[in-house]
């Protein structure tokens, strides 16, 4: 029986006991089973009924020879990141659900479990209880993964989703999101992106093998998404979803996170409510999806507890996700080649079409005074560039 220690007893941190606590049979298959001995928390829970668990100290966890793994469950990079650093250096295994403290010491923290015959591990970051950081480190790894495209925020998904289907605008859906508690008081991290531009870096960092850096990467939410954004794509028989996405060509990666117009035939597209997704293609499965809870007390635990079985399996060792501290340099994002659907007020047409060539298909009639075009492809640099310079440019949605 392998003894576990929660940093945290907030939604993820009791999740992982109540997971451990009511699966014990099915972990007890796949190890020798594992015990929680402490939980640390500055807060008293009284009538919890793991409340003589609960104690308000670090030291007795780090110096716990009995204790092996811990889960880091309490967010935020400052004492996570001192909590988890000391365990890794006394030889503890850690496990994490915080993908600020992985996406910032991800690589840091890693060197110093291999230095110290532990693991750092931290699938439930990206995606919740979705197994794409298995899957990258274990089941592609004989694959060149060429690119990841996710929906990797569970809030902005469901207040696109209402957007689409109940025709509310952008304020009405966010207000919903945040009744149902999908929406922070303060969505910030949400609807500008950065939530999803932190997970896909983490992704991209074990694809490349080595750090992204989260704010080198091009960003754009969603608060500026009109009802109307969201009609031109229906007469377009497409959605629009948050899309982070990391492509890898010609020795480098392009990283993006930004509103799409995606096809409806397109996988992503299915993806409803606050459920995420995570399409990588690769040069020999091609296109695979992973689809599930990417948030929420259980599914996030389940995954933070599924490392923790692997960790149990793995006492003295290291399970290596091969990311290095090496800085990644990205691709110039100005250099990306896609297209873009653009809103254009009737008067400019003309001028527009003369500066930036377009598809056949127009959409017309969905705004009074203005239709939407779909360009050829062409570099974000080079779009960006053109449409600066004419007038009657509405705003615009990359492909």
């Amino acid at each position: 029986m392998a003894e576990v220690a929660v940093l945290g007893y907030g939604t993820v941190g009791s999740g992982v006991v109540e997971v451990i606590e009511n699966n014990r049979d099915a972990i007890s298959k796949r190890c020798e089973g594992l015990h929680v001995k402490y939980i640390l928390d500055l807060r008293e829970f009284p009538g919890d009924p793991y409340e003589d668990r609960v104690i308000h100290e670090f030291d007795p966890i780090v110096n716990d020879p009995e204790i092996k793994i811990v889960c880091e469950t309490m967010g935020g990079a400052t004492f996570a990141y001192k909590y988890t650093k000391a365990c890794l250096e006394a030889g503890k295994s850690v496990c994490t659900s915080n993908k600020e403290l992985v996406e910032k010491y991800g690589a840091e923290l890693s060197r110093t479990a291999k230095e110290n015959n532990c693991s750092y591990l931290f699938e439930a970051s990206v995606g919740g209880g979705i197994p794409v950081i298995r899957t990258i480190n274990e089941a592609l790894t004989a694959e060149n993964i060429e690119s990841i495209c996710g929906i990797l925020n569970g809030t902005t998904n469901y207040i696109l989703h209402r957007m689409e289907t109940a025709g509310l605008d952008f304020d009405a859906a966010l207000k919903e999101a945040q009744e149902l508690g999908y929406a922070e008081k303060d969505p910030t991290a949400d609807i500008e992106g950065h939530d999803p531009c932190r997970k896909i870096a983490i992704l991209a960092s074990l694809v490349c093998g080595k750090k992204v850096d989260y704010e080198q990467i091009l960003m754009e939410g969603i608060k500026d998404l009109s009802i109307t954004d969201i009609k031109y794509a229906k007469a377009a028989d497409k959605s629009i979803k948050l899309i982070a996405k990391c492509e890898f060509k010609n020795g480098g990666c392009y990283s993006i996170v930004s509103p799409r117009m995606i096809d409806n035939s397109n996988p992503l597209a299915m993806v409803k409510d606050v459920f995420n997704a995570v399409l990588i293609h690769s040069d020999m499965l091609d296109d695979s999806m992973y689809y599930g809870r990417g948030a929420g007390k259980l599914a996030t635990a389940s995954a933070v507890v599924g490392d923790a079985v692997e960790c149990a399996n793995n006492i003295g060792k290291t399970i290596n996700c091969g990311w290095s501290e090496e800085k990644a340099v990205l691709s110039d994002i100005n250099e990306l080649e896609q297209s873009y659907f653009v809103r254009v007020k009737n008067e400019s047409i003309d001028a527009f079409k003369a500066a930036v060539k377009t598809k056949d298909r127009v959409i017309e009639g969905v705004a009074g005074g203005e239709t939407g075009f779909f360009t050829e492809s062409m570099a974000e640099g080079e779009f960006k560039k053109t449409i600066a310079a004419l007038n009657g440019v509405v705003g615009y949605i990359r492909m």
